[in-house]
């Protein structure tokens, strides 16, 4: 019986365990994933490892209308990008340490192809921010804007 009881202790601990790093990488991903430029709000996605930064968007069809993916790096250099196996195209932006744009490609289109053009910022950038193509122009997005983290409501 002591075994039993024992095992049963043990599995309820990983359960509990589980559970709880489950909830905390939800809560991570609703807390304060919300980029906002002129006023007009964005729910991000952050890729801030390097696997996470290296698959960035690709293989999605689609991508809700207000949403986005927010490229963290651990310092400020000339980062590029290009859309292998990216499905749909995209606005990039490139943002330095105090989140000022710096660059912007727009309308960026999949490649297809086994080589596939580079995309880079003309100054040195810590962030990048994808957007679907056209978002910029529709809300006026431009070089030398600040981006602002707000909270979710109700989060």
């Amino acid at each position: 019986m002591t075994k039993k009881y024992l095992l049963f202790i043990i599995l309820l601990l990983i359960i509990i365990v589980v559970i709880s790093i489950m909830l905390i990488k939800k809560e991570d991903n609703l807390s304060a994933n919300r980029a906002c430029v002129n006023n007009n709000c964005f729910d991000v996605e952050i890729a801030k490892t390097f696997a996470e930064r290296s698959k960035g968007l690709m293989n999605r069809e689609s991508l809700d209308e207000n949403s986005g993916m927010f490229f963290i790096f651990d310092e400020e250099e000339e980062y590029s990008f290009w859309m292998k196996n990216t499905l749909i195209p995209l606005d990039i932006i490139w943002l330095n340490k105090d989140m000022e744009i710096v660059h912007i490609e727009k309308n960026v289109q999949p490649c297809r192809e086994d080589l596939c053009q580079k995309y880079a910022s003309s100054k040195p950038a810590q962030y990048v921010l994808e957007l679907n193509a056209g978002q910029t122009d529709k809300n006026n997005i431009e070089v030398g804007n600040k981006l602002i983290w707000e909270r979710k409501v109700g989060q």
